[in-house]
């Protein structure tokens, strides 16, 4: 870490910048799929505690990552200033070198991939190529010459790669296989995972547009993606329901519906404004969606498992 860096804020609030820098509020993407498709397997096969470590912190280690190329991205292609609006901020606001931010992203991904190598070792070497494309997935969200995420395939790409694929994993290094429990199970997470990137984009909306993204919220327009969004939430819980009338799954899934008020927020908290700073309560009420839903339905299997 570049020290020298802190030294242009007061020192006792130097870690809080490096904290910031892994923009923690969407951490819990990377730690919700790991839980659930770990659970999931649990119910019918012993837990490997080392596997699940490994995972969780390669996991978090990426997603941590790939937000410190986009902030130095952002600030590399101009976007970021000292006015603008979000948790990120610690190039242009708090002295860090973008040389600094570049180097522990790609520091990050080292340690992961060596995470990676054990987890392989002990699975399957499959593995390994499977994560070195989530790693670069990540690189090129906003690195590389067209950045996935200055595209309308930004809340696709996070959702089926933090959600979906990391379920996955999880669920493979314990049981050996992918199974449809595992599969269904981490639809609506893949969903709310998008609904962060989507509640992201529509925030920055106008800022986006200028600089020439051509994002799903850009393209339908702020009104449509905010529907858009609220159709995502509604498709998550009808999901649920259909896990537990269609294939009988444990109804304690049902806990997942005291989320909904987060959710409802979220899309409340979008409609009519139109300046950056009145959205980040609904952008928050959208990350704390995924992280209760996820958190409940990870609960959900758990009792079922205690209880089976």
């Amino acid at each position: 870490m570049n020290f020298h860096a802190q030294s242009a804020v007061p020192s006792e609030k130097g870690w809080r910048i490096w904290w910031r820098l892994t923009r923690p509020h969407t951490l819990t993407a990377a730690f919700v799929p790991v839980l659930l498709g770990t659970v999931l397997a649990a119910k019918q096969y012993p837990l490997h505690w080392l596997l699940f470590a490994s995972m969780l912190i390669a996991s978090l280690l990426i997603q941590a990552a790939t937000n410190m190329f986009n902030e130095y991205y952002d600030f590399a292609r101009g976007l970021d200033t000292k006015h603008s609006v979000g948790i990120g901020g610690a190039i242009v606001r708090d002295g860090v070198k973008p040389g600094t931010v570049l180097g522990l992203g790609f520091a990050f991904l080292a340690v992961a991939l060596l995470l990676g190598i054990y987890i392989s070792a002990n699975s399957s070497w499959w593995l390994a190529v499977i994560g070195l494309v989530c790693m670069a997935a990540g690189y090129f969200y906003t690195g590389g010459p067209i950045p996935i995420a200055y595209t309308p395939f930004g809340e696709i790409t996070s959702g089926f790669f933090m959600g979906f694929v990391i379920t996955q994993i999880a669920y493979f290094i314990q049981a050996g296989k992918i199974e449809t429990i595992s599969v269904l199970a981490s639809i609506p997470i893949s969903i709310l995972i998008g609904s962060i990137m989507l509640a992201n984009n529509i925030r920055d909306l106008d800022g986006d547009k200028k600089n020439g993204r051509k994002t799903v919220a850009i393209l339908l327009g702020r009104k449509k993606a905010i529907q858009l969004l609220a159709a995502m939430f509604i498709v998550s819980y009808l999901i649920i329901l259909a896990l537990i009338l269609f294939l009988s799954i444990s109804p304690w899934l049902l806990i997942t519906f005291a989320s909904l008020p987060k959710a409802f927020s979220a899309v409340k908290g979008f409609i009519g404004k139109t300046e950056p700073i009145q959205m980040m309560p609904a952008m928050k009420a959208t990350a704390q969606t995924n992280t209760i839903f996820g958190f409940l339905m990870a609960i959900s299997f758990l009792i079922s498992n205690l209880i089976k």
